[in-house]
């Protein structure tokens, strides 16, 4: 079976951060209440290696990184629903966390399956 699936599953996923990352490395968080500007820098810088790990993933998928994968897409998951389930979030923004939720968590289960799928092959 080709790993092909798997591959683009990761690819996807990186797509997904790397933009985020970039965006919250240089845009002016303070706007925003982000109070320790370097704080939204490494937590940017964060997310862009994160997204770099994902596409050095998708070379070769392996064990190690499918559990990374979908550790840190269900790790995320479970950080935006409660954030856009509370009170008073506005619209937009509501579905666009709710949006990247599902979006993650469906590439999560994907790479379970696709995973076990191409485990048994060389």
């Amino acid at each position: 079976m080709s790993s092909v699936p798997l591959r683009t599953v990761f690819v996807v996923n990186a797509l997904l951060f790397l933009p985020a990352g970039l965006l919250i490395y240089f845009l002016p968080l303070a706007s925003f209440g982000v109070s320790p500007l370097w704080l939204a820098r490494v937590a940017g810088a964060v997310i862009v290696a994160w997204a770099v790990a994902l596409f050095a993933g998708a070379a070769r998928p392996s064990g190690p990184a499918v559990v990374q994968l979908v550790t840190g897409n269900l790790l995320v998951t479970a950080t935006l629903v409660p954030a856009a389930l509370r009170a008073g979030l506005p619209g937009p923004l509501r579905s666009v966390f709710l949006g990247v939720s599902v979006v993650l968590f469906v590439l999560a289960v994907l790479g379970l399956l696709l995973s076990g799928r191409t485990r048994g092959s060389v």
